[in-house]
């Protein structure tokens, strides 16, 4: 099977002025895409044109500041790759045209284009079929430089009945751009982590799409601490029957920090669950967060079972948190779907409440906050990991304090 390294004809915008690439032209005129699955998808980096923050995935985004990834890398050489466990599942390096990169994959923005054609190769990690992996998969992506670019592609194939973790790391700094394409094949089973520890400088513009077949399970998690732009887009299509997406996100924004995901669950097989949860926590007088969340339940996705949720606490004065649910169904025949969104301060009650049995506040605002975000970290089965989120939590409340 090949892959096309550019988008159909029919994908690009016949216009000399600037349009929306998230719009479409009727009666001659533009009228914005209201669904995410209505969006250009295209190889072709010139195809979307150059974000100005108006277009209707652009407009909570600093555009400014993430702008240095709105072009192909030149020299290409702003991370390092390495397998800090799990090496023996990396499969040969997949050029663009070679099966599975771009089995899914199709860019739906400027960035994920740019590391479409600037990742010459993608990395592929490849877990057998019925094989169990007992340790997690740990890639760790380090930054070598503020300066420095890169583009990247990631291809994780977990191939029938098999069970897998894997743990993308992202430290240092730099200006990347990543792909990352997710397969689950039929009744395998597969956990996806991606933990953003970056300096602050860093700007990390992320696509993960994910195809989940027949009696598949994904767990999709996506961790921000670090970083100055962070914005990581998942991307679930449950294709098969009976397949599962399990999509969770945790975020601690300081002051000067913008993170963000846009997350996209399709529900296009019948008798499929989703479940969509993202906790995020603010300090700072110019933290900010965006979370948009689109659920389709397609025509044929009779009998699914799906429900969203964004929660947010803002903890000091100036910090912002904007949170879109939004919920599409084409069939009546549904167990159940919904969604919910809430951001909110700490609950004054529950202050009194620990203050009125001897514990002073600032460990009261620790309690509070670590039972609000503890459930997403709860849900990441890695050994050690859960344990050093929540210290992370700590050293963010920590330093909060002492601003």
């Amino acid at each position: 099977m090949t892959t096309p390294t550019q988008a159909p004809e029919q994908t690009a915008q016949d216009t000399h002025a600037h349009v929306d690439p998230a719009a479409a032209l009727r009666d001659d005129a533009v009228v914005p895409v209201q669904t995410r699955s209505e969006r250009l998808r295209s190889y072709e980096p010139a195809d979307f044109g150059t974000p100005t923050g108006r277009e209707v995935n652009w407009k909570h985004t600093p555009v400014d500041r993430i702008a240095p990834l709105f072009a192909v890398a030149d020299a290409n050489d702003g991370v390092t790759t390495t397998f800090v466990s799990g090496g023996q599942y990396a499969a040969a390096p997949l050029a663009a045209g070679t099966a599975p990169r771009g089995e899914f994959f199709e860019p739906e923005d400027l960035p994920a284009a740019v590391a479409w054609q600037g990742a010459a190769e993608a990395l592929h990690i490849r877990v057998p079929r019925e094989e169990e992996v007992a340790e997690p998969i740990v890639v760790l992506v380090d930054g070598q430089g503020a300066d420095r670019r890169a583009d990247a592609h990631i291809v994780i194939e977990a191939l029938e009945l098999s069970k897998a973790t894997v743990v993308l790391r992202h430290t240092g700094t730099a200006q990347y751009a990543q792909n990352v394409e997710i397969l689950v094949r039929d009744g395998a089973q597969l956990t996806v982590v991606s933990v953003q520890q970056w300096d602050d400088s860093a700007v990390h513009a992320a696509a993960h799409q994910a195809r989940v077949d027949r009696d598949a399970t994904l767990r999709h998690v996506v961790v921000s601490f670090g970083g100055g732009v962070v914005r990581v887009n998942p991307n679930v299509e449950l294709a098969g029957q009976g397949a599962n997406g399990e999509v969770y996100g945790l975020a601690f924004a300081d002051d000067g920090q913008h993170l963000e995901s846009q997350v996209y669950l399709f529900h296009k097989g019948p008798e499929t669950t989703g479940d969509v949860l993202y906790k995020g926590a603010l300090q700072g007088l110019t933290a900010r967060s965006v979370w948009i969340g689109d659920v389709l339940i397609g025509p044929d996705a009779t009998g699914t079972d799906s429900y969203e949720a964004n929660r947010n606490l803002i903890l000091t004065n100036g910090a912002r948190a904007d949170s879109i649910p939004n919920l599409e169904i084409q069939t009546g025949d549904i167990k159940g779907a919904g969604h919910a969104s809430a951001t909110g301060r700490f609950d004054d009650e529950q202050l009194f409440y620990l203050q009125a049995r001897g514990i002073t506040e600032a460990e009261a605002r620790r309690l509070v906050v670590l039972g609000f975000l503890n459930e997403i970290a709860q849900k990441i089965d890695v050994p050690g990991l859960q344990d050093e989120l929540v210290a992370a939590i700590e050293k963010e409340l920590a330093d909060g304090a002492a601003a």
